[in-house]
């Protein structure tokens, strides 16, 4: 497995203050979007693996082995790990309500998780989880019952929208009703959150089989990753995420452009466009995206109505649907700096509040090939760099279909292999990605081509290298 992007934990092992064994070397991996669920008999060091990956060990226990990497960096013990965990860790431990500080209303208790977020991110985490935020707001912990308790802690770790989340018996106060709203926004999380991984420790096998894509043991001489588990986990690749049927669209002068196109986007799938210069890939994507409505046919997005025109998409649709445009350089404002250009697509797309934004600018910047171009004015960066800023910030809004009009034209090769293999990454996790390309390695590496124009614009599997 991959975890280049995600989290590495390498041979960690933990003793106590007479030298005996707490944990005995173990490792895990955790790649993005993926949820990895801990399990074993109480006593087996669960919970001690957790606090020993955060550098967070209670006094007399001390972590004697091992390494602990994220996106490929160590996170040394110190005060490189404790700002790791304000900036990129969310965490739940098993005594929530004694980790709220009694004298803090609900939304400053909340407002003290990593990414400092906002109000609006506050208010969206509590109701997640449904809580009345506005009934909630400004009660003490000890107003509050086990199970409001555990969700207030709840919120906290994720309403900054972590890179990583770790649980430790997430669900042990909650009823059936709420353990299914926690599964359902730990499916959310993965689908908002490409980049992001999550750690559940749990005794409750109907939960991890919900929510987790491994299941790991401790308790034997080394923990074993366990088969893939089944069971719904929201949205599943293959899934139809975005359709299109029978679309007209029309010249701005009259006349059709593109008549009775049909097409089905799946999660986890990269369709390639293929045609000639001007037989419409670019307004194929445009009219998907809503910014050349199309004058008749269907739009439907997880199987709902997707209006046609952009000004009439909820805010939900219009993060999930990302175009990024063939011309970079018209893309972005001349006057934002690269970071600030994709911090602001994760504040307005997502309501992460200003640090958490940043942060996240920062990651998907390194993650395209540009560590450190954060400072960077768009007059400062070539053609490809341009258009790697562009990609990240359409990955910063969350999307779960990517619409790409050759992206990878202005890269070299080192470059667009890169951004594709990130796109792979994120394709595992369920985005669904149309791409319009004239490369032929590329288009080979398609689960399916549209080819334009002909009079069969039905997506066919790749089973054959393409002819051009």
């Amino acid at each position: 497995m991959n975890g280049g992007l995600g989290l590495a934990v390498d041979g960690i092992a933990v003793h106590d203050v007479a030298g005996d064994v707490v944990l005995p070397a173990t490792s895990l991996r955790a790649a993005p979007g993926e949820i990895v669920a801990i399990t074993g008999p109480s006593g087996c060091g669960k919970s001690t693996l957790l606090r020993a990956i955060l550098d967070a060990l209670p006094d007399g226990l001390t972590r004697t082995a091992g390494t602990v990497s994220w996106r490929s960096e160590i996170v040394h013990s110190g005060r490189s790990a404790r700002r790791w965990r304000r900036h990129t860790t969310g965490f739940l431990g098993q005594d929530p309500a004694g980790a709220l500080n009694p004298a803090h209303p609900v939304h400053r208790l909340v407002a003290e998780g990593p990414g400092a977020p906002g109000l609006l991110a506050i208010r969206s985490a509590l109701e997640l989880l449904g809580l009345d935020a506005a009934e909630l707001w400004r009660r003490r912990p000890h107003q509050l019952s086990g199970g409001q308790a555990q969700r207030v802690a709840f919120a906290r770790a994720i309403a900054g929208e972590p890179g990583l989340l770790i649980l430790d018996e997430p669900t042990s106060a909650l009823d059936a009703d709420t353990l299914g709203l926690v599964a359902d926004l730990l499916a959310a999380r993965r689908a908002h959150l490409p980049l992001a991984a999550t750690i559940v420790v749990s005794h409750d096998r109907a939960f991890t089989d919900r929510v987790a894509d491994r299941v790991i043991r401790l308790g034997g001489p080394e923990p074993a990753p366990g088969p893939p588990v089944s069971g719904s986990r929201g949205p599943k690749p293959g899934d139809v995420a975005l359709s299109a049927s029978r679309l007209v669209v029309g010249h701005p002068g009259g006349g059709p452009f593109l008549e009775g196109t049909s097409l089905d986007l799946r999660r986890g799938e990269l369709t390639a466009v293929l045609g000639e210069s001007g037989c419409g890939k670019t307004t194929l994507l445009r009219a998907l995206a809503g910014l050349h409505p199309a004058t008749s046919g269907a739009l439907r997005l997880d199987g709902t109505h997707l209006p046609a025109r952009l000004a009439d998409r909820t805010p939900r649709q219009l993060r999930a649907v990302q175009l990024i445009a063939q011309n970079p350089a018209d893309a972005l404002n001349p006057a934002y700096r690269a970071g600030a250009s994709v911090a602001r697509a994760a504040r307005v797309a997502r309501g992460l509040s200003r640090a958490a934004a940043r942060a996240q600018a920062s990651e998907l910047l390194t993650a395209v090939g540009l560590p450190g171009a954060d400072r960077c004015f768009p007059r400062e960066l070539s053609g490809g760099q341009r258009q790697r800023v562009a990609i990240a910030r359409a990955l910063a809004a969350g999307p779960e279909v990517l619409l790409a009009d050759e992206i990878t034209s202005a890269l070299d090769e080192k470059a667009a292999l890169g951004v594709l293999d990130v796109l792979d990454e994120l394709r595992r996790n369920g985005l669904a990605v149309l791409l319009v390309t004239h490369d032929r390695d590329i288009a080979a590496r398609a689960d399916r081509t549209l080819r334009l124009p002909g009079t069969d614009h039905t997506p066919r599997r790749s089973e054959n290298p393409i002819a051009l």
